[in-house]
């Protein structure tokens, strides 16, 4: 099964990746499993974390054949190899970056750039990327995804990104929103793993109910 299979997986049994930004390496054990046992299948460590590749190859170690691991906040070429090197397999990225997304794609990894407009997502896609992350999701709203729904291609998975909450969920998948990332409403430094499972199992089930 190739990457982009193993993807494709992920997201259809969970089309949810968690953001742990601001992760350590101590915690991510702990809090890996609890999103695995919640239903998530796509984890990202944003490298603006402190050891963020440390934390990556431990969680990709740890749930292999589970979920599959990646960095967001990926701005380099350069830190696509890192990335990999590491063991991760998601490239997540704030921006669209052809050079970020063609070193993705060289790689062998998943490319989620992120984008704003449809000249962006264009050149997103013409780049090589896998899916697409709006972002940030709260600036743009559902009503500019539903016209970029209008000219994207149909088969484009589109991720809504920012300031998702359980009560937003719907919206966004009315408005052609085909996943979403969750980051510090699902995720902050320092929180119990216990409440990271009982959240991360409440934006499983919303997102369920909303699909």
């Amino acid at each position: 099964m190739t990457i982009r299979d193993r993807f494709e997986t992920a997201f259809s049994a969970c089309p949810l990746v968690a953001i742990l930004r601001g992760l350590t390496p101590d915690a991510a054990p702990d809090v890996g499993d609890a999103l695995v046992e919640a239903g998530f299948t796509l984890i990202e460590v944003p490298l603006n974390s402190p050891e963020p590749l440390r934390s990556i190859t431990l969680l990709a170690e740890r749930l292999a054949g589970r979920a599959l691991v990646g960095a967001g906040t990926v701005l380099t070429p350069a830190q696509v190899g890192a990335v990999a090197d590491a063991g991760g397999t998601l490239v997540v990225s704030p921006n669209t970056d052809a050079a970020v997304i063609g070193a993705t794609v060289g790689a062998g990894l998943i490319a989620l750039p992120g984008y704003q407009t449809p000249t962006e997502a264009f050149a997103a896609l013409a780049a090589g990327a896998t899916a697409l992350k709006l972002f940030p999701a709260d600036v743009a709203t559902p009503a500019a995804l539903k016209a970029h729904r209008a000219v994207l291609p149909a088969d484009t998975r589109v991720l809504a990104v920012g300031g998702v909450t359980l009560d937003s969920i719907a919206g966004w998948r009315q408005a052609g929103a085909d996943g979403f990332g969750l980051g510090s409403n699902l995720y902050r430094p320092g929180k119990a793993a216990a409440d990271v499972a009982r959240d991360a199992a409440a934006f499983v089930a919303a997102s369920r109910h909303s699909g």
